[in-house]
């Protein structure tokens, strides 16, 4: 039995999956600790962190083993998903419960997210945003704090500065998976210094957008017709996907001149 490594170098091991197997089984395939899997993904995902891989295994995307003592182990497919998962994010801004949907109906980080032409010429943009009915969950504060590990100070800004605004019930406030998924985003921005008084640019920016395709469909999503309107509901979902990569490749840009 192979001698059990110093506890300070954890975050560093690989763990061997292969021992024990017979030669036949191949290639020895390694097991990563979750430091082990941020450093691996750093210079692709530079804000990569412990506790963003923490929380999306608690949103029940990832599901490494565990060790006796505790420890998370990630195999190569896992990692692979991580990719996937993080790509997603960051490409075409999806929120965790798509993503899911995405994962479970087979996708893979080699898909393309906007994919070639429909029958007709046009440019088939596969639809980043989804304006249904989210799960009806509802998360209190308390919920919410623990699962973005966001602070209560950070959260009554977004609040002041109507990024979020719950809804409350009993004396309660409660926030719904949009919003909590928000304020995650939020936590993150805030590592780097951004409050919520900085975030009103990005409140402004939405909802010129929204105004606009409202603007846009708004006949049509106000018809009685069931089946006129389910169209308008998917054509205001097709157009912010376009709207959401143009913004993304406009940002790119900009970003391009700075590092220049």
């Amino acid at each position: 039995m192979a001698a059990q490594a110093p506890q300070a170098g954890v975050g560093e091991l690989e763990i061997d999956l292969a021992a024990g197997e017979p030669p036949e089984s191949g290639k020895r395939q390694k097991s990563l600790t979750i430091g082990a899997v941020c450093k691996a993904l750093a210079q692709e995902f530079p804000d990569i962190s412990i506790s963003k891989i923490r929380y999306l295994e608690d949103q029940k995307l990832l599901t490494p083993r565990r060790t006796p003592g505790g420890y998370r182990l990630y195999t190569q497919g896992d990692v692979a998903r991580l990719r996937t998962i993080l790509r997603m994010q960051r490409d075409e801004f999806l929120p965790l419960r798509v993503i899911r949907q995405e994962l479970a109906a087979g996708r893979s980080g080699d898909a393309a997210p906007l994919p070639g032409r429909s029958r007709d010429g046009m440019r088939a943009w596969r639809s980043s945003v989804s304006v249904r009915e989210a799960t009806g969950a509802l998360y209190s504060i308390d919920d919410v704090l623990e699962e973005t590990k966001a602070e209560a100070k950070l959260v009554r800004e977004l609040e002041e500065y109507g990024v979020v605004k719950g809804e409350l019930r009993g004396g309660v406030r409660y926030f719904d998976e949009t919003e909590r998924e928000i304020v995650a985003a939020v936590a993150e921005l805030a590592r780097y210094g951004v409050g919520g008084r900085n975030l009103r640019v990005f409140r402004s920016s939405a909802d010129r957008e929204a105004n606009l395709l409202q603007q846009i469909l708004a006949p049509a999503l106000r018809s009685r017709n069931p089946q006129r309107r389910k169209e308008a509901v998917e054509a205001l979902e097709n157009l912010a996907a376009v709207a959401t990569h143009l913004k993304h490749l406009l940002l790119v840009r900009d970003l391009r001149k700075i590092v220049r």
